[in-house]
Parts: C-alpha cells; sequence; structure tokens
C-alpha cells in the first residue's frame, strides 16, 4: 500500500462516520472539512511513531501539510485534537462491538474488532492506558448506552444501562489487559476466542436459563 492509499485509509477509518457536514457549493466549508482530516490523519500517523507527549503541533502542521497558524482555527491544543480523534474512534468502536452481541458466530465478529485495534494499536493505547484514560471510558460507556437503548429487547431481564456496563466493562478490560503485553504475545484470534468466552458465552447461557 502507498503512502497516499494508507493516508487515505486512516483518514477513512476516522472520521468517516462523524465528518462535518459541507455544502457541495460552499468551497470554504470543502476546505475546513479537508484540513480537518488531514490534521486528524496526521495525529494518527504521528502516533504510530511517537506517544502523545512527544508530538508537538508543528509536527503536525508539518505532517499534515498544514499551516501552523490554521491548526489553532481547528483545535486549540493537540490534546483537543485528539479528543476529537478519540471521539470517532469510539463511535467506530462501539459500532464494530454492538453487532458482535447480534450474531450467533460471535468469534468471527470479534476477530474484526481485534483486527481494527490491531491496526490502530499505538492510538488506542494511548486512549486507554494513557491520562486520559478514565475519560475514554466513561465516553465510551456513554455512547454505548446511547446505540444500546435504540437496539434493546423490550421486557428484558437484565436493564440495558447494566447490561452495558458489564459488556462494556469487560471488553475494555481485556482490551488494555492486551495492549500491555508485548506486541506479539497474543494473537488477534486468541484474544478474540478469549472475548468470546467472556462475553458471549455467558449471556447465551443466561439467556437459555431464563
Amino acid at each position: 500500500m502507498g503512502k497516499k492509499q494508507a493516508v487515505d485509509q486512516k483518514i477513512c477509518d476516522t472520521v468517516e462516520h462523524k465528518s462535518p457536514e459541507s455544502s457541495p457549493s460552499s468551497g470554504r466549508d470543502a476546505r475546513i472539512v479537508k484540513t480537518d482530516l488531514a490534521l486528524r490523519s496526521a495525529l494518527l500517523t504521528l502516533l504510530e511513531r511517537k506517544p502523545l507527549e512527544q508530538i508537538t503541533i508543528r509536527d503536525i502542521a508539518a505532517e499534515s501539510g498544514v499551516h501552523y497558524a490554521t491548526f489553532f482555527r481547528h483545535h486549540a491544543t493537540k490534546e483537543a485534537l485528539l479528543d476529537h480523534v478519540a471521539a470517532d474512534q469510539i463511535h467506530r468502536l462501539v459500532e464494530l462491538t454492538l453487532p458482535v452481541l447480534d450474531t450467533v458466530d460471535g468469534e468471527a465478529s470479534f476477530v474484526t474488532f481485534c483486527t481494527y485495534i490491531s491496526d490502530h494499536r499505538t492510538l488506542w493505547t494511548t486512549l486507554l492506558t494513557g491520562g486520559a484514560a478514565g475519560t475514554m471510558r466513561e465516553e465510551l460507556l456513554r455512547v454505548s448506552r446511547e446505540v444500546a437503548i435504540d437496539r434493546a429487547p423490550k421486557d428484558h431481564w437484565l436493564p440495558v444501562e447494566l447490561a452495558v456496563n458489564c459488556t462494556v466493562g469487560l471488553i475494555v478490560e481485556t482490551v488494555v489487559w492486551w495492549l500491555r503485553q508485548p506486541a506479539n504475545a497474543w494473537s488477534i484470534e486468541q484474544v478474540a476466542r478469549i472475548l468470546n468466552r467472556l462475553v458471549l458465552a455467558p449471556q447465551m447461557s443466561l439467556a437459555a436459563a431464563t
């Protein structure tokens, strides 16, 4: 995959579900969107090379091809940019997580989920094990609850909020544990199997018993 393709893929992964809408007739709006996509993609690229603490706004501007002063028209700080990237990633992760709970072949679905985490390992290590980990977990729970309310069956024995808390908690703790291991210590398939047994197997047993 060439550099341009890699950047395009990172942009697609990061913002395809949450990018601001723009009018086709508005060149200015289109430029704003393009600049913001470039900044987010640049941060993702830089996070693959070094931790956030070592990344400067000038690094982000240079990587994105955006003027240094233009950065501040979009984000006050690099942490604010990370917050926007994190919000996009959380929505993407929730979209990958919730369908897992609706499928019979949970392990295969968890492979897709774990592949996504693995492909963005540095970013998710920053989000879930760094100083903002508590905030990220709360946001993940909040978004999960919002989505789950619309999907939850009526009159189910387990309250939606409790179900989301338990499910997201198990998934997040497993992912955090995995991210703290050496990169090749546990394969995607092994972690997917663990998640399937932790999350889906107990739910299926409880459902059969009710």
